[in-house]
């Protein structure tokens, strides 16, 4: 895959996050007062936290990368979908003595209180049932968790955490990062000119096309991108779903094509469907404008870390040579 150089936005975040690092469990210099705490607004209401957290735990991999975004190292976290570790993307020099607890639709809630947390930041997505537990070990902070609210969530993520400030830096480098990939697509006027479809092979389920109303969509969005019309009729803004044999609607109006897969690509319906006919005929495809991505990254993921990732991916594949 073709590669742009590093943007400077992303270096900057780069940077950033290298020199806000703290150490696991010791997000930034002690407060005078070891008590103070401060009150943070949540999908569940108000809960007061230190207002110096020094023992973090986060439930899933959008509150991961938020921490790691922040300068801070959880002493856990959960593993999202991957089968075993963190995600790829993220920093693996950043996790160094983090400890694993399990997979984030059943977190090991024995191994969670055996790190004597003083903040656990968790979705409510997938752990809304579990939150009377989680609040019994220690402050839990929940956000909505639903993907396409991850800007909002990564704000309260940074007020639990006490990092309002790193938490601008980092949205200003995402905004002056999504201006670069802009320009390099030839402005805003030709951005919107460019219709993206997303697709997504998943094992044991229907071909699904990716809606507005996700962390990928806002991403698609930040930059300026257009979207095909069958990407509005995703059941509450996620997916449309549809068989292998409808597989002419993804590429419907679409100029580029991108898709993932998550399990076997056999299973998947992958290899077949990108074997067939009805594939070689989408527009995009026959235009040579038909990229796979990581499902890991583009579509699992969320926060600012991944948002870099895609953004320097998505100049790669479309920013003028």
């Amino acid at each position: 895959m073709h590669r742009a150089p590093r943007p400077l936005a992303a270096l900057c975040l780069a940077a950033a996050l290298t020199a806000c690092t703290a150490s696991p469990g010791a997000p930034g210099p002690p407060p005078q007062d070891a008590r103070a705490t401060r009150t943070v607004d949540t999908v569940m209401g108000a809960v007061t936290v230190p207002a110096v957290p020094r023992r973090v735990v986060v439930l899933d991999t959008a509150e991961l990368d938020s921490a790691l975004a922040l300068g801070v190292t959880p002493v856990g976290a959960t593993r999202g979908d991957a089968p075993s570790g963190f995600p790829r993307y993220l920093p693996a020099a950043k996790l160094t003595g983090v400890k694993d607890l399990g997979p984030s639709m059943n977190p090991d809630l024995k191994a969670v209180a055996a790190l004597r947390p003083d903040l656990i930041l968790a979705g409510k997505v997938r752990h809304q049932d579990r939150y009377a537990e989680l609040r019994a070990i220690a402050p839990t902070v929940m956000t909505d968790g639903a993907g396409h609210s991850w800007k909002e969530d990564f704000r309260v993520h940074a007020g639990a955490l006490g990092r309002e400030r790193e938490a601008a830096r980092t949205a200003a480098a995402h905004t002056a990062h999504a201006a670069q990939v802009t320009e390099s697509l030839g402005g805003r006027a030709a951005a919107a000119r460019i219709r993206v479809s997303v697709i997504r092979f998943v094992e044991g389920a229907d071909i699904r096309i990716q809606g507005l109303r996700t962390s990928l969509g806002v991403v698609l969005a930040d930059v300026g991108l257009g979207r095909p019309p069958v990407a509005a009729r995703a059941a509450s803004g996620f997916s449309y779903d549809i068989r292998p044999d409808r597989i002419a609607l993804a590429g419907e109006d679409a100029t580029v094509l991108l898709h993932s897969t998550y399990g076997d690509p056999a299973a998947a319906g992958r290899t077949r469907t990108l074997a067939s006919p009805a594939w070689r005929a989408l527009p995009p495809v026959r235009a040579g404008r038909a990229f796979p991505v990581d499902d890991e990254v583009w579509v699992r993921s969320t926060g600012y870390l991944a948002a870099d990732r895609v953004l320097t991916e998505l100049q790669g594949r479309l920013g003028r040579r």
